[in-house]
């Protein structure tokens, strides 16, 4: 017999089978197999359903929740959803489709993770870091692809700050560090200048590049000869000429 147990966005399923006492190596005994393995299965199939319904299904947030929620969601930009909307394009061809203007329409778009997917190894000259799979329907398999193309930005020089979670997209949590990741994603392949990047480069800027001096050993030594401001210095201002404190200003000169 099987048990649902659900707790919190994740379902688990118990399976207790009874033992029995019948001789090993029966007809009877391995039909009780086929027929508890079919029950297992039905319920497998039941709990994954339920856990994709109690995903989609949220109720509205209230209170605090709401606000906080209310919060985050102002932080998203529609300038900026745009310009992302114009280079992905750009970057992967006309075939990933334009979305629907809008918070949701954006969302939507990129869901499913098609479209990170080709966004993702559009800026790979040789070997793709993301096989190409049909796009699915089912919850678990869109999220994996989204978590696919996390650890390849991440591969691909985004630092861990930048990166937006995974049900970030997926439940539309955080849209905003959607954006956030992209914007670094689309600066990385603009400084890199490796002939993968497609459309303006005016979209993003480009990232600060490492800049190392080498010095060689007479610098060195001749660096180690100079005082340093700290040690105190005879030059520069002083009370050279200057009035004691407490004495009349002298206008007239006696000497």
């Amino acid at each position: 017999m099987a048990e649902e147990v659900i707790y919190d966005r994740t379902v688990c399923v118990e399976a207790t089978a009874q033992s029995t006492h019948t001789p090993a190596h029966t007809h009877g005994q391995k039909r009780s197999y086929q027929t508890r393995g079919k029950t297992l299965h039905s319920s497998l199939r039941t709990a994954l359903t339920h856990s994709q319904r109690l995903m989609a299904n949220k109720g509205p947030a209230y209170g605090l929740t709401r606000e906080v929620q209310s919060k985050i969601d102002k932080k998203y930009d529609p300038d900026l959803e745009e310009r992302l909307t114009d280079w992905i394009m750009a970057q992967c061809g006309d075939g990933v489709g334009r979305p629907e203007a809008g918070k949701t329409g954006f969302q939507n778009w990129l869901k499913d993770g098609c479209v990170l997917s080709e966004l993702i190894n559009s800026l790979y000259t040789g070997n793709k870091p993301i096989k190409k799979t049909p796009s699915s329907g089912m919850a678990f398999k869109q999220m994996e692809k989204i978590s696919q193309f996390l650890n390849a930005a991440e591969r691909y020089g985004v630092t861990k700050t930048d990166m937006f979670q995974t049900v970030d997209l997926w439940e539309g949590k955080d849209l905003a560090a959607v954006q956030r990741t992209l914007m670094a994603l689309g600066s990385l392949a603009v400084t890199k200048d490796d002939g993968c990047y497609r459309g303006d480069p005016n979209w993003f800027h480009r990232k600060a590049q490492e800049n190392k001096r080498e010095f060689s050993e007479e610098q060195l030594k001749e660096g180690q000869n100079v005082i340093g401001l700290q040690m105190g210095t005879n030059r520069g201002a002083s009370q050279a000429g200057m009035t004691g404190y407490g004495l009349p200003r002298q206008i007239i000169n006696n000497n």
